[in-house]
């Protein structure tokens, strides 16, 4: 089972030294693609998007979204101190499994979206793998539509919520209220500041949130 502390602990520490500076600059126009695959090397951004240095090209893997890289969930399960929830980097730890799930292997995207200059969306392989359906495997990415074009990612899901893998085991803020509400998005965020947006929250995706609900109010009795 993959949870989150665990993946936290096995892949993660060095891998938060990327951060801003890992941001291209001078993309390039959506005219240089010049058909609609794209292959090459790619840096990993984040969670979701792959950088091709040699088109400089940026492309979103498509249909799925996930925790931006300063982006705080938290591990419902007790630590050794019972007033405070245990911090997991969920955007830091989706960008070391990316990573690592694309190893030293050259990646081919298949362009499906363009939805507007430089911002490209595509179904991304590594080889034989799907790197969407990977993301969705661990639970370290969520679909972003109801009717994904490629069934087997609404099962992949499925199956990661049902087992608790990555984010389906944390108290984590949707990716997009979070963008919505965070003022500081540096990768000095500390995690009270998602604790807090988590307190005013509008939805909640993961399964902690509705086994809280279910928990007594008062366990002294």
């Amino acid at each position: 089972m993959i949870r989150p502390l665990a993946l936290a602990l096995a892949l993660l520490f060095g891998s938060r030294n990327g951060g801003a500076t890992d941001l291209p600059t001078g993309l390039a126009q959506i005219q240089t693609v010049g058909s609609s695959k794209i292959t090459g090397r790619v840096a990993v951004i984040d969670g979701r998007t792959l950088w091709f240095a040699n088109r400089r090209i940026l492309v979103r893997l498509n249909q799925i979204d996930s925790c931006d890289l300063p982006q705080w969930a938290f591990d419902p399960e007790p630590n050794h101190n019972g007033r405070f929830l245990s911090p997991v980097p969920c955007g830091a730890l989706a960008k070391a499994w990316l990573k690592r799930s694309i190893g030293s292997r050259a990646v081919t995207c298949r362009i499906v979206t363009v939805p507007g200059a430089n911002d490209l969306s595509g179904i991304c392989h590594a080889g034989d793998m799907d790197l969407a359906d990977e993301m969705l495997r661990v639970g370290l990415a969520r679909l972003i539509t109801a009717f994904p074009s490629n069934p087997r990612y609404f099962a992949t899901q499925w199956r990661a919520i049902g087992a608790r893998y990555g984010m389906w085991a944390t108290y984590v803020l949707d990716m997009e209220e979070w963008r919505q509400k965070a003022v500081d998005r540096t990768l000095g965020r500390k995690p009270f500041a998602d604790i807090n947006l988590l307190s005013e929250r509008q939805s909640e995706i993961t399964p902690p949130f509705a086994d809280a609900h279910r928990q007594p109010s008062r366990r002294d009795r």
